[in-house]
């Protein structure tokens, strides 16, 4: 027994700085929460706790040598941390939560401020939606504030702010510069304030030297990783440094919902692999551990300039340092103190880092890397398990559980398949890493060489790729969870609660019964019922958010037309998935608004595509280039379609209805109104009747068609327009449906469906469908609907 109790790893851990780290992080918290005198109180209990446990009235750690020692440390690191929480800590969140700019922040005021900035700026995403395309067009910074003016007053601030500014005028920006700018204040969270900056930076300074080599090192990376297809040479830069600039939308969603997105952020594991590596080069050529300790504080340094000070980068950063100065003085195993020792030095030296998400997980999973990893991996070789494995499975599993409230409150989700995911791709990340950051090094001087690096990696990103693809897939992946403070809380207690009954034997058994009794019923019912896809579908239009995507299905098993793509490519390529879609002859675009067309590189890239049909339209500009030049790199054609073209396929047969006017414009500029009325009308004829598809027509186009007398006649009408209110009641009345689909992004911040429009569907006798409330749906041989649910998560 002393020897199984001696080979817990707990039980010899160094404690002494735990609980002067928890004080000054509380304080910091609760200061920034609630007052700056919650820090002041705080601060003085851990100072009295500090006192008790000095004059050995509290803890009992026992009269041994180690008690002794235990006590003493913990002691005086309460009383000295307690101290510091008191004065320097309460004084600069009294200062923070006084700012004077806060006032005018609340009030929504213009300001003109000069800042320099704390880190470069990062790229906001937002999904395309009409003539707008989907990407990146603004972005966020923070800076210090060096002068304010309000109404040409000036204004004494000296806090944090965070800008909200045009991406393009912005993006080469680093950290160090001082830049004038305007715009209008908003309320921030830790920041005093959050100016939105419409127009370019002025009066910029240059950067730091060694920022400017850092950022020339990021751009070199860039380029090399040019060799590889788009979703790899996005995800290497993102993985070896954190940027996310060129990483397709897709691929961050998939990693999101597969818990593997704290590989698109530089960490402490990127840290941890530079260290070990550098330490492990520094060994073979047999340098002592001083000049080790040195080399890879060395590297460490350039890697936190060349990744940027994030608070997760410079967590680790800390913690390296002070795990270096352990190896040098002979204490390897001080993982605990060290991180400890990082906590209370960043929480002291800016307070804002205890409400930091990215710090707040980094040091949960670093935490439960020692304290929990170790052990099971541990307890699990004691069981038979092969140690590789016990560790490789231990160590996404805790850091996974350690972190899964945090995750939760924040994206409103809980990934079922994060521990697997994690397990298949950690074997690749650090090779990819260490070969991404020497092309890195080696851009600029040897670009070939760079290249080849990056062609080395390029297997081990296209695995990482692979898996969270096929991780998100899996039907009920994510769980859905209440997000916000209220929602981490709650998953936290019933981890907790779950950790309690497993730890009693009597009560272990029904636990895991309850939980596979769970898992039995609920998966069926989420995953499996009604049954997916139904038998004998005929047409199916998917929930793609706001946007529209429509499938046909011909009388081929797998071989079916494809009626637009939605506004991002995970979506429409789930879908296709679900409906074992293999060959597709024809995807027609009904216009070219993003969400229509957004999904079409994931359509071109995953099945076999006969040929890509548009109308007669040509605007948005950049739509049209874009189409072109996805369909020009999978070789597909393009092909035109007019109004009275039939196409024909066994099961399936289209007849183009529209536009009958449209402007054909090829070049200029045209409103989104336009656009849409140039939509292709198409009707379907299928196993289960007639289906009208309408695009997104308006107004206009609907009195066009009803104009020329167009049999209009179908059993199925694609409502135009995500149910907007700009629809033609004759129009309802000419198609007179049985069933309305209409496709739509729950919580639109456009009011589609409008309430009119469906109340003309339902006195006209159509049974209405959308895919906000019931995901996929499919219409099968005889007119019956079959809804998959919305497992999407939350709103769009």
């Amino acid at each position: 027994m002393a020897d199984v109790k001696s080979r817990d790893p707990l039980k010899n851990r160094d404690w002494r700085l735990v609980p002067a780290a928890l004080a000054v992080w509380l304080a910091a918290l609760l200061g920034l929460l609630v007052s700056w005198w919650c820090a002041v109180v705080i601060g003085l209990l851990g100072g009295v706790a500090g006192i008790l446990v000095l004059r050995r009235r509290w803890p009992r750690l026992g009269g041994d040598v180690r008690g002794r020692w235990l006590r003493r440390g913990m002691g005086w690191s309460l009383l000295v941390c307690g101290v510091l929480s008191v004065v320097p800590t309460s004084l600069r969140l009294r200062a923070w939560e006084q700012d004077p700019l806060r006032t005018h922040a609340a009030r929504g005021e213009s300001a003109r401020l000069t800042v320099v900035l704390s880190d470069r700026p990062r790229p906001i995403f937002s999904a395309g939606f009409g003539g707008q395309q989907a990407g990146a067009r603004l972005a966020s910074v923070s800076g210090e504030v060096e002068h304010a003016t309000v109404d040409g007053q000036p204004v004494p601030s000296t806090g944090a702010v965070v800008l909200l500014v045009p991406l393009k005028n912005w993006s080469d920006l680093l950290p160090g510069q001082e830049v004038r700018a305007g715009g209008q204040l908003a309320p921030g969270d830790s920041a005093v304030a959050v100016l939105r900056v419409r127009g370019p930076p002025e009066e910029v300074t240059p950067a730091p030297v060694w920022q400017r080599v850092a950022e020339a090192m990021r751009a070199g990376l860039r380029r090399a990783a040019g060799v590889l297809p788009p979703e790899s040479a996005g995800l290497l830069p993102a993985l070896v440094v954190g940027d996310t600039s060129v990483l397709p939308q897709r691929v961050v969603e998939e990693f999101r919902a597969a818990g593997m997105a704290h590989f698109l952020a530089v960490s402490g594991a990127n840290l941890a692999i530079v260290g070990v590596a550098t330490l492990l080069l520094l060994r073979t050529l047999r340098l002592g551990p001083r000049l080790c300790a040195a080399g890879a504080a060395v590297t460490l340094l350039g890697f936190v300039v060349l990744a940027g000070p994030e608070p997760s980068v410079l967590r680790a950063a800390v913690m390296g340092g002070v795990g270096l100065l352990a190896l040098v003085i002979g204490r390897e195993r001080a993982a605990l103190p060290a991180l400890a020792t990082s906590v209370v030095l960043l929480v002291l030296h800016d307070p804002m880092m205890a409400t930091n998400l990215g710090f707040v997980l980094s040091v949960l999973a670093t935490g439960a890397l020692v304290l929990l990893a170790a052990r099971w991996s541990r307890s699990m070789a004691d069981r038979g398990v092969p140690r590789l494995f016990a560790e490789a499975v231990a160590v996404p599993a805790a850091a996974h559980l350690a972190t899964a409230p945090v995750v939760a409150g924040m994206s409103g989700q809980v990934s079922l398949v994060a521990v697997g995911a994690n397990l298949l791709a950690a074997p690749v990340v650090a090779p990819a890493t260490v070969l991404g950051l020497l092309a890195a090094l080696v851009a600029a001087p040897l670009p070939w060489l760079a290249e080849f690096f990056v062609w080395l990696a390029g297997p081990a990103l296209f695995w990482m790729i692979q898996v969270g693809r096929h991780a998100a897939a899996i039907p009920g992946a994510a769980l859905d969870w209440p997000a916000g403070w209220w929602g981490g809380i709650l998953l936290a207690l019933v981890l907790a609660v779950g950790v309690v009954l497993l730890r009693h034997r009597r009560l272990r058994v029904l636990t895991i019964a309850v939980v596979v009794g769970l898992v039995v019923v609920l998966v069926p019912v989420r995953v499996l019922a009604p049954g997916w896809p139904p038998s004998g579908w005929s047409s199916v239009v998917c929930d793609v958010g706001q946007g529209d995507a429509i499938v046909l299905s011909t009388a081929e098993p797998g071989r079916v037309v494809l009626v637009d793509t939605g506004p991002d490519p995970g979506a429409v390529a789930g879908c296709l998935s679900r409906l074992g879609v293999s060959r597709i002859p024809l995807v027609i675009l009904t216009h070219l608004h993003a969400d229509h067309v957004g999904g079409l590189s994931a359509v071109l890239d995953e099945h076999t595509i006969g040929a890509v049909a548009v109308g007669s339209g040509r605007l948005p500009e950049w739509a049209w280039r874009q189409v072109r030049t996805e369909a020009g790199r999978s070789r597909v054609p393009l092909l035109r379609l007019t109004a009275g073209q039939r196409l024909d396929w066994p099961g399936l047969a289209i007849e183009v209805l529209g536009p009958r006017h449209t402007d054909s414009r090829e070049k200029g500029e045209a409103n989104g109104t336009e656009i849409n009325n140039g939509s292709v009308v198409l009707r379907a004829t299928t196993g289960s009747g007639r289906i009208l598809l309408t695009g997104d027509v308006e107004l206009a186009a609907q009195t066009d068609l009803l104009d020329t007398g167009t049999d209009l006649r179908a059993d199925v009408l694609k409502v135009p327009h995500h149910g907007s209110r700009s629809i033609v009641p004759e129009f309802i009345a000419a198609v007179r449906p049985r069933i309305a689909m209409i496709s739509v992004g729950a919580g639109n911040r456009y009011g589609h469906p409008n309430s009119t429009t469906l109340g003309r569907l339902i006195t006209g006798g159509a049974t209405v469908l959308r895919t906000d409330q019931d995901g996929d749906v499919a219409v099968t041989g005889d007119l019956s609907v079959v809804r998959r649910g919305n497992p999407r998560g939350p709103p769009r």
